[in-house]
C-alpha cells in the first residue's frame, strides 16, 4: 500500500469512528426523556389546576324585620372573612343587604355599597348608593329599622367599631326618609331587636 492509499484509509477510519461515536451518542441526546416522578409532577402542576381552597368565613349576627314588621330579629349567618376591619365591615353590610328569603332585610335591595371607612376612634362611615333613600318605603319605624340594621350589624360583630354614620353617594345626609338624624355617627341600639344575642 503506498503512502497515498494509507492516508486515505486513515481518513476513512477517522470518519467512520467519528460517525460511530455520533451515532452511538444520538439516542442519549434525542431519545425519550425519563418520566418525572409523581411528586415532581404534582409540584409542576400550575396553580390554576390545583383544587381551590375553601373560602374562610365568619359567623355574624345580621338583623331582619320580624314577620309582624314591628321589630328586628338577630340571626346568625356566615359571612366571607376579610383581613381588615373596613373590608370585614363591607362584607357584613353586603351580606345584610342581600336577600335571605324568607327573611326580609330592612335595607332596600337595590342599595349598593360605595365604600366603607373606619377611623382610629372606631367610627365607621358607610357610603351607600342613593337607592337606600330613593327606594325606601318611608315611615319612621321602617327608617329606624334600616338605619339600626346597619349600625347594629357593624357594632355587634366588630368590636373595633363603636359608632356608624351612613353617607349617601359620598355625602352626609340629614335623614333617609325624614325621621332619623344621620348627621353624626350613631352608637349601637338594640331597643328594636327582639332577642339580644350579645
Amino acid at each position: 500500500m503506498n503512502a497515498r492509499a494509507a492516508a486515505i484509509a486513515g481518513i476513512l477510519l477517522v470518519a467512520l469512528t467519528g460517525g460511530l461515536v455520533l451515532f452511538v451518542g444520538l439516542p442519549r441526546w434525542y431519545g425519550p426523556k425519563p418520566e418525572a416522578s409523581a411528586a415532581a409532577s404534582a409540584l409542576a402542576t400550575p396553580a390554576a389546576q390545583q383544587p381551590p381552597a375553601a373560602a374562610r368565613k365568619i359567623t355574624a349576627t345580621l338583623f331582619y324585620v320580624s314577620d309582624d314588621g314591628m321589630q328586628l330579629i338577630g340571626t346568625q349567618r356566615e359571612v366571607p372573612f376579610a383581613a381588615t376591619v373596613p373590608e370585614q365591615a363591607r362584607a357584613i353590610v353586603a351580606a345584610q343587604i342581600e336577600s335571605s328569603a324568607p327573611l326580609v332585610s330592612a335595607i332596600p335591595a337595590e342599595t349598593k355599597i360605595r365604600d366603607v371607612f373606619v377611623t382610629e376612634r372606631g367610627d365607621a362611615f358607610v357610603d351607600l348608593s342613593a337607592e337606600v333613600s330613593t327606594k325606601h318605603t318611608g315611615g319612621s319605624l321602617d327608617e329606624i329599622f334600616t338605619v339600626y340594621t346597619i349600625v347594629n350589624a357593624l357594632t355587634v360583630n366588630l368590636p373595633a367599631i363603636t359608632r356608624v354614620q351612613i353617607l349617601i353617594d359620598g355625602k352626609e345626609a340629614d335623614t333617609l326618609a325624614g325621621h332619623v338624624d344621620l348627621r353624626h355617627p350613631l352608637a349601637k341600639s338594640l331597643e328594636w331587636v327582639a332577642h339580644d344575642t350579645q
